[in-house]
């Protein structure tokens, strides 16, 4: 005769091969227990980005047109990443809600929990009274119940009153929140019964709601872009938050270029600049030649993207670009930017301006030696000191605003004054001549105004036929027909050439390019360098 063993004694596994549905073990009923059923579907608690239902302490709702996103994450990675959030969760200024979970574990009861909240007063909630914490610590008639105190956070988007407010996430009463995603609170300390909890009500009709999407919800009406670009920052901050990739666009760089100064203004607000600058900064470098043609193009709008993101190629792509230009832009990026950004601004402008001061001075500088290693001069060269005041004349004119006439009244002399104005010969005469008044050829007249100056400099450093060219000599020697002769021309323009080579070899310092792209069709200068004492955010 078989001995029938116990049903505790027999496994749960060779049970189960058998075909036997008699006997289930207590980890399956414990499993079966913790589902729930909203709307006759199975739920399984979620504990993932977005919704950290099991260890998520901080309630975030962000409400846009008929759409709401639901977050339910940690105070400590949002403090570690926002100084918002790290000042409003303290101690001094937080208004969490503080649920006691409180626990049968004595003999003879069974397994429960439930929680009870209280309000924070304004000091956080840390003051308790004894005897809540009498309660959290007391003990029972057939069983002890532990209370255990956790802190909850809950904020929701105000959009304030007026039409100028922006958008700031506010401290709520959770205890009171109809919907919420840590269920609903219970003021009541909870019995001592050995029987399973009743189903909290308002949990499942939280559960249930989140299963409804927007659209199943109101599909009548729709977000409006605004509406939708505000909750996609959010999404991509907190996704910054958690280490996620924010969603932005990596084909249509105007596209990435508004979403990531949207994202970066948010973050700003927020005081999150250092955590999501670095994704605006890796996602927009992706671009790589598109990201420096559109910095060359809107050179103050990426400075302050480059200077949110703190991102060094950015930011001096477009430094570049904002301080060879100046001033235009100047009153956009005066109203856009902050002081420390404009210090940096006007010190590189006025480096600039020594550095082509000095190169201008030594232009004017430049000359020719005789044979015998001597300077020319009207004494000892007459022609080549000609070509040096030819040259010297067309910088001039090249590098000086244009003179103010004079007024009417004045600029007629009567014939009294021309019979006793004074007489100049020949000589004394050409080396006052203005090239301009010479007829040069337009092709070698360069804009006067700062933004365009990288031409001139640009026209000395290339091939020196791009200036003062034959046609130029011919003009201007014929003015003194002693020195007119095919000979004569020749020697000129040999010359002439020396002076040019000089030339090329002073402005290098100007013609070296700091930009990361191309500087064609750039008419200004692009060497202004950028060091790392330069960056605002150090």
């Amino acid at each position: 005769m078989v001995s029938q063993a116990e049903p505790s004694q027999i496994s749960s596994h060779a049970l189960t091969r058998h075909g036997s549905p008699s006997v289930v073990s207590r980890s399956s009923r414990r499993h079966r227990h913790n589902r729930s059923v909203a709307g006759g579907t199975s739920y399984i608690p979620q504990n993932d980005f977005p919704i950290f239902s099991s260890t998520g302490d901080v309630e975030i709702i962000i409400t846009a047109g008929n759409q709401t996103n639901r977050y339910l994450l940690h105070r400590i990675y949002l403090a570690q990443c926002s100084g918002f959030f790290e000042a409003s969760t303290s101690q001094e200024w937080s208004r969490a809600t503080i649920t006691t979970s409180y626990d049968d574990s004595a003999g003879g009861g069974g397994r429960g929990s439930k929680e009870l909240a209280r309000i924070g007063e304004e000091d956080g909630g840390s003051r308790v009274s004894s005897r809540a914490r009498s309660r959290e610590g007391g003990t029972g008639g057939t069983g002890s119940q532990v209370g255990v105190g956790r802190r909850k956070w809950r904020y929701e988007l105000d959009y304030g009153t007026g039409n100028d407010d922006i958008p700031m996430l506010v401290q709520k009463d959770s205890s009171n929140a109809t919907s919420s995603l840590f269920g609903s609170s219970d003021s009541r300390p909870p019995p001592v019964r050995n029987k399973p909890p009743a189903s909290n009500a308002s949990f499942f009709r939280s559960v249930a709601n989140l299963s409804v999407t927007p659209s199943q919800a109101d599909s009548g009406s729709r977000c409006t872009p605004e509406e939708l670009e505000l909750l996609n920052d959010y999404d991509n901050l907190f996704r910054v938050f958690y280490n996620y990739a924010p969603a932005l666009d990596s084909i249509d760089i105007a596209t990435a270029y508004l979403q990531c100064k949207s994202l970066l203004t948010l973050a700003d607000q927020y005081d999150a600049l250092p955590v999501v600058g670095p994704r605006i900064d890796h996602h927009l470098l992706q671009f790589q030649s598109r990201l420096w043609k559109q910095i060359a193009k809107y050179p103050s709008s990426y400075l302050k993207i480059g200077y949110l993101a703190q991102s060094k190629s950015i930011f001096q792509e477009a430094l570049i670009h904002v301080v060879g230009a100046w001033p235009v832009g100047e009153r956009h990026i005066r109203s856009q930017l902050p002081e420390s950004v404009l210090e940096v601004i006007e010190d590189k402008i006025e480096d600039l301006e020594d550095l082509v001061g000095k190169i201008e001075r030594k232009l004017f500088k430049l000359t020719l030696c005789t044979p015998r290693g001597e300077r020319v001069t009207p004494q000892n060269s007459y022609l080549d000191w000609l070509v040096v005041s030819f040259f010297r004349q067309w910088v001039v004119d090249q590098t000086s605003p244009a003179p103010i006439p004079p007024p009417p009244s004045t600029r007629t002399l009567s014939s009294r004054d021309s019979h006793h104005r004074p007489q100049h010969s020949s000589r004394h005469h050409h080396t006052l001549t203005s090239p301009t008044s010479l007829n040069i050829s337009q092709s070698t007249q360069v804009s006067q105004p700062q933004s365009n100056q990288g031409l001139f400099y640009r026209l000395l450093g290339g091939p020196p036929i791009n200036y003062l060219t034959h046609d130029d000599c011919k003009r201007f020697l014929k003015l003194s027909p002693e020195f007119y002769s095919r000979e004569g021309l020749k020697r000129f323009e040999k010359r002439l050439d020396e002076v040019k080579g000089l030339a090329r070899e002073t402005v290098k310092p100007l013609m070296m390019s700091q930009l990361e792209g191309m500087a064609d069709g750039v008419s200004y200068l692009v060497c202004t360098r950028v060091e790392e004492r330069d960056w605002p955010w150090m």
